[in-house]
């Protein structure tokens, strides 16, 4: 089975602008389908922006809503599947969500972030309520997932279980936290073997400061890319082969005993 060439927008765009970037979405994906991706994963919140205070009610979005047919037609245009962040309305209630669109323009996954950070999101979004949300792409299981989420071990483990090969983390990672980026995410690949996908915001934006450092880790704790601090787009393989050669080397999942994990929950 050949990888699946994964492409990360490592980028904030145009806040508060919808129509912006979705243009810069439009060019991504044309820049990515010309190194053979099939996919492209942009950050949390991409399509408002992360900073958009009281703009949130104003700019939420039904999952089929307009922006999503829009990015269902840059997909279906360059022949890539894409994931991008944004917040979704849902009658009166408002979430932070990731959504994941085939080649062919089908809306193949939605994913509402079950772990709210800090009081900005905890103010505006109701926390999601599935952990694991999968789809079928490339001939890999993908996963989604929202950035404050890979940092508990037991929702990764949970994808792991269900067995997803590549979890896609949209993410608005802030200073001081780089060292998420830098090692929780690689362990992360590495002790429920998968690959992940975790996709940054950068620079200064209202109150934040995002730092970047997209990467693609591998189930080895490799990262198969790595973005700077920059606006930039990065590609690398998630290759199914590996991944099973990994999986049968690593005996995490298997010498698991649940027996004894009762005091979780």
């Amino acid at each position: 089975m050949p990888p699946l060439r994964t492409a990360l927008l490592q980028s904030s765009g145009r806040p508060g602008s919808v129509a912006a970037n979705l243009k810069v979405l439009d060019e991504a994906a044309a820049r990515a389908a010309a190194t053979g991706a099939g996919l492209l994963v942009a950050p949390e919140m991409f399509l408002t922006g992360y900073a958009i205070g009281e703009d949130v009610p104003r700019l939420a979005e039904p999952a089929d809503g307009p922006s999503a047919t829009r990015v269902a037609e840059i997909a279906v245009r360059h022949g890539i599947a894409v994931a991008y962040g944004y917040p979704e309305r849902d009658g009166d209630v408002l979430f932070n969500s990731a959504q994941l669109i085939g080649a062919d323009g089908a809306r193949v996954a939605n994913y509402r972030k079950t772990h709210l950070f800090g009081d900005f999101e905890q103010g505006w979004f109701t926390p999601g309520e599935q952990p694991v949300v999968q789809a079928e792409l490339g001939g890999l299981r993908v996963g989604l997932m929202i950035c404050y989420d890979v940092e508990f071990p037991e929702n990764v483990r949970a994808h792991a279980l269900a067995g997803t090969d590549l979890l896609l983390v949209p993410t608005a990672q802030m200073h001081p936290f780089q060292f998420v980026a830098e090692s929780v995410v690689p362990v992360r690949a590495f002790e429920s073997q998968l690959y992940v996908a975790y996709v940054n915001r950068v620079g200064p934006e209202g109150e934040f400061e995002f730092v970047g450092l997209s990467t693609l880790a591998g189930p080895d704790g490799i990262a198969r890319a790595r973005a700077g601090r920059g606006e930039e787009l990065v590609v690398a393989d998630a290759d199914p082969d590996f991944l099973a050669a990994s999986r049968e080397a690593n005996p995490y999942l298997r010498d698991r005993r649940p027996g004894l994990y009762g005091s979780l929950t």
